[in-house]
């Protein structure tokens, strides 16, 4: 039998495997990111968190591994195979061939580096809030490829296509998930009354 894990169990690992703090807010944001999705599809909030937490626990160590060596780490876990496949699914045709199938697999694939995006212009701002946060400006930052060149931006186009979603839409969702935890990422801004 499977070991459904609990989120305390997913966060316990990707900090044995992730040392990097940057790496780490990156799986809360996509974390906090697809829990909002997750209730806005009335689907399991946990699930779906929980996946997105661990999506790149191997990518600090193994980065040419990656995916691979997740898969190896969460079997050796005994976590489920929806669980495994999911996360491989989020690398489709840059590290696995592992196509998003499910509305789970595809919503992980599509805020992935988009949750990179939305962080970076949210750096930039005088605020350097998620909280004042506009669509326009991550629209934006999209159309300067030089602006966080390191975020494929033709994965999150595909991915909205596949979710049927404008990209104004998904940017939107992104923003407003990450704003739930925005503490968590440093990104609750800086104080400009004093």
């Amino acid at each position: 039998m499977k070991h459904i894990p609990t989120r305390e169990e997913a966060f316990e690992l990707l900090k044995k495997h992730t040392k990097s703090e940057s790496l780490i807010r990156h799986g809360l944001a996509v974390e906090a990111v697809m829990r909002y999705y997750a209730k806005k599809h009335n689907e399991d909030e946990n699930k779906w968190g929980i996946i997105g937490l661990v999506h790149d626990l191997d990518w600090d160590q193994y980065p040419e591994e990656h995916c691979q060596k997740t898969r190896e780490i969460l079997e050796s876990e005994n976590w489920p195979e929806e669980y495994i496949r999911a996360v491989e699914s989020h690398a489709w045709l840059t590290c696995t061939e592992v196509e998003p199938k499910t509305i789970l697999e595809k919503t992980l694939y599509a805020v992935d580096e988009l949750t990179g995006l939305v962080t970076t212009t949210a750096l930039i701002r005088p605020s350097k809030s998620l909280l004042d946060l506009k669509v326009k400006s991550v629209k934006r930052n999209w159309k300067n490829k030089r602006f966080a060149a390191g975020v494929d931006r033709t994965v999150i186009a595909r991915g909205a296509e596949m979710l049927n979603m404008e990209l104004s839409d998904l940017i939107q969702g992104c923003i407003e998930g990450m704003q739930n935890i925005s503490d968590e990422l440093g990104l609750k801004g800086i104080d400009q009354t004093s």
